[in-house]
């Protein structure tokens, strides 16, 4: 895998959530209780979870700050773990560089597993988190039990590279920022023209919640660092497609055909290339998918969830 471009890695894994009058139905209709608080993770660093539910499966997301308020949906038929990665929301700031990478977030995953004692799981894995969870899946294959990958980054350099728009949306969003602002209100402006970018209709952008700049880990002076090194490890992984013939899991990877920063390339040769996986392709959504299809998406998860594929995912022709 080659994203070279700091403008692009930022944006791969920024929050964004869905509008608060679909936040309102979904809490009238889920009256689970939510439990949450830290695990320690294997050098002391404190991961902040949530955990909803108490359905058979266990679904394992990593991202919190994004996909909790999404994941929650599926709190009547799993269990579910969502926690924030080291340097990301609510988690605590790791005072080691060297631990600001993907194998670190692999072993902070296992982390995870290990606090709440669960044996098997579903891991789902949004953006260069996609890759993230078929690492974890390489190293423990024993407690995986199906695979969700949303938008996944490459595991290796593709041709068709994220679209250059999102390079010009960045330094737009750039101008857009008051350097003496405070960090929060820079996080803001930032947002608030960038976040155009992840959705396919323009109109869907107004569902995002700028409210993650509350937390100083999103404030671009913490996570530009931190995605710099995250992607210098990315960077230098050499994954073959002999390699994740291991991965013996149902993989159901779900991908926009708009995406600007993690190319709809990568989606459909992650399902070519894993030996059991199909795509859903979603039409004209880009990099949050959900946000300009979220029945499609969720809908689909959660057949895949109950053991069956969702109506229109495919094997791409290898």
């Amino acid at each position: 895998m080659r994203l070279s471009a700091l403008v692009l890695t930022f944006a791969l894994s920024m929050p964004m959530f869905a509008s608060s009058a679909i936040e309102e139905v979904r809490n009238a209709e889920i009256a689970a209780p939510v439990q949450e608080g830290f695990v320690a993770a294997d050098d002391g660093v404190k991961l902040y979870y949530r955990k909803i539910g108490r359905g058979p499966i266990t679904l394992i997301v990593p991202l919190d700050n994004v996909l909790f308020r999404e994941f929650r949906q599926f709190a009547d038929i799993a269990t579910v773990i969502t926690y924030d990665m080291r340097n990301r929301g609510k988690s605590q700031r790791a005072k080691d560089a060297g631990t600001w990478t993907i194998q670190q977030d692999v072993r902070d995953l296992e982390a995870v597993r290990r606090h709440f004692k669960v044996e098997r799981f579903v891991p789902a894995g949004y953006s260069y988190l996609g890759l993230m969870v078929i690492l974890y899946t390489l190293e423990h294959p024993e407690h995986v039990t199906r695979v969700v990958q949303i938008n996944p980054g490459p595991f290796r350099h593709l041709p068709e590279e994220p679209a250059p728009e999102a390079a010009a949306a960045f330094a737009a969003a750039q101008k857009n920022v008051d350097p003496k602002a405070s960090p929060r209100d820079q996080c803001i402006a930032f947002w608030d023209v960038f976040k155009v970018t992840f959705v396919g209709d323009p109109k869907n952008a107004a569902k995002f919640d700028l409210s993650f700049c509350e937390h100083e880990n999103e404030w671009g002076e913490n996570i530009m660092p931190h995605f710099k090194k995250l992607f210098e490890s990315i960077d230098a992984l050499t994954i073959t497609p002999e390699q994740l013939q291991k991965v013996k899991v149902p993989v159901l990877t779900i991908h926009g055909t708009k995406d600007r920063n993690a190319p709809y390339a990568s989606g459909v040769d992650w399902a070519k290339t894993l030996p059991d996986a199909r795509l859903l392709t979603i039409e004209g959504a880009a990099h949050a998918s959900w946000l300009d299809e979220p029945v499609t998406v969720f809908g689909s998860i959660r057949h895949f969830l109950r053991g069956e594929w969702p109506l229109g995912a495919t094997s791409p022709a290898r």
